[in-house]
């Protein structure tokens, strides 16, 4: 995995070249070039690495910074993450790196009308009707600002249980000892997660294409939005106009919507897997107590050095591991659904769609925006497997039982394909065409299979307090 989950990490800032290239991201992106460290452990101000140079003289001036940076943070610091700071320097960065186009007029209107006749032309390959009500054409800033909301919703479960984990695995002693530097540990944590926070959304703010290529609903609710300065930079090289690269984004994007839009439970159960992960953070205990033990406190470096080792990064439950796997499985079954329904829509009318697909593939291969938010986030890595076979699969139950059919999949979370079906479309398409009642109404097939498993438990019950006069027992139940 290219990356430790968000907020964990040793970083090594002679590294960097190497950092990036194995993240996948580009140069002038965010990484841990700002002002701030990751989250976790980064170096602090002497020499390279850490503090082999420390000179007490520096420290009035680090504690001056720190009061400014505390005096300045707003009111993002009162949570465990400071948002306030986190869009600070993300709007900052992307400034830094002219990133900041605002869209012209003529780029306004054709978006819109992008995604208008993207919806017609997807109309005819998808019974989920259209969930845009809004079309919004933004700069990289505009999207910082919009999806905020939803990265809090996101971060915040991750930062709150980091938190109260490291509290827990404090031995008491220490805690007390610490006393009241405690909560200024908690406001420097909200700093550093904030800081890491918006050098990432300023990484991704460069280089989205729309509000769900990241796989996630990070836009308001019906709401579709293109960032037309960073679709010109993604044409680059192809030899494809951007007027067409344009309608074939805005399809991608509107049918995100139609899922997200009328799939009720679909935005709630992707949210709720990366919390159901945060709630399973856990440290180990046993690595403080070493850690305490290694310190040499007439050396600073050599608590630099322990932090940067990497010892302290929190450990994977296997809940976490399941939930990770699910949240995998459900993002390549939405991205499948996607590429395939998009396919159908503009396949014969846009001469370069083929050639636009193959280039969003390699993108998600090589680590595009997506596969960055989720292995920086949670330590999750897409796999490129995982979304062929999720794209194959509905292929599969297009051609095999139809459109209706196949979209009436998505009516509940127990109809899905797990990631053992994604590792065997065929028998998938073959189970769901095995019964003509289930593909007529496949929500009652499972009420159906629900009060036979409950009839069973019953019959069961009923057989365990029979054992002995079968009158006296039907007297008992009743």
């Amino acid at each position: 995995m290219s990356d430790l989950p968000f907020g964990f990490g040793p970083q090594d800032p002679d590294d960097r070249d190497k950092r990036d290239s194995s993240e996948g991201r580009s140069e002038g992106g965010a990484g841990n070039s700002g002002d701030f460290p990751g989250f976790g452990f980064g170096s602090l101000p002497g020499g390279p690495g850490g503090m082999p140079n420390f000179d007490i003289g520096q420290l009035g001036q680090m504690l001056t910074q720190l009061g400014q940076v505390l005096s300045h943070s707003g009111s993002g610091a009162e949570g465990p993450v400071n948002y306030d700071l986190a869009k600070q320097l993300a709007i900052q960065q992307l400034h830094s790196a002219q990133r900041t186009e605002r869209p012209s007029q003529e780029q306004v209107k054709a978006i819109e009308e992008a995604v208008h006749l993207a919806e017609m032309w997807l109309d005819p390959t998808t019974s989920l009707p259209a969930g845009v009500r809004s079309v919004q054409t933004w700069s990289s800033v505009d999207w910082v600002e919009k999806t905020l909301p939803t990265w809090q919703r996101l971060c915040d479960p991750i930062a709150r249980r980091m938190s109260s984990a490291w509290l827990e695995a404090m031995p008491e002693e220490a805690k007390q000892a610490a006393g009241p530097l405690l909560s200024m540990l908690g406001q420097m944590g909200g700093l550093t997660f904030g800081s890491q926070l918006g050098q990432g959304l300023a990484q991704l703010g460069a280089e989205v294409l729309t509000s769900t290529e990241v796989g996630l609903p990070l836009a308001p609710e019906g709401t579709a939005g293109l960032l037309p300065a960073n679709i010109a930079r993604f044409v680059e090289g192809l030899d494809r106009p951007v007027s067409e690269a344009t309608i074939f984004l805005a399809a991608r994007e509107a049918a995100h919507h139609r899922l997200f839009g009328h799939v009720p439970w679909l935005r709630q159960r992707l949210l709720a897997t990366v919390e159901e992960y945060a709630h399973g953070i856990s440290v180990d205990t046993s690595a403080l107590e070493d850690m305490a033990s290694k310190i040499d406190p007439t050396n600073p470096a050599s608590m630099q050095e322990l932090m940067n080792s990497g010892m302290l990064e929190p450990k994977t439950t296997p809940e976490q591991d399941a939930a990770l796997k699910r949240l995998e499985t459900l993002l390549a079954l939405v991205e499948g659904w996607v590429d395939v329904v998009v396919a159908d829509a503009i396949g014969e009318r846009l001469p370069g769609a083929s050639a636009l697909s193959e280039t969003v593939r390699r993108r998600r291969a090589s680590g595009g925006p997506a596969e960055q938010t989720f292995a920086t986030l949670i330590g999750l890595e897409l796999r490129p497997r995982q979304l062929r076979s999720a794209a194959t699969l509905w292929r599969l139950m297009t051609e095999r039982h139809g459109i209706d059919s196949r979209d009436r999949v998505w009516e509940h979370p127990d109809l899905l394909p797990s990631s053992e079906d994604l590792d065997e479309p065929l028998d998938f398409a073959d189970r769901w065409g095995s019964g003509s009642e289930d593909l007529d109404d496949p929500i009652a097939a499972i009420r159906r299979a629900e009060a036979k498993e409950a009839e069973q438990s019953s019959e069961e019950d009923s057989g365990g307090e029979g054992s002995g006069d079968e009158g006296s027992g039907g007297d008992e139940r009743k």
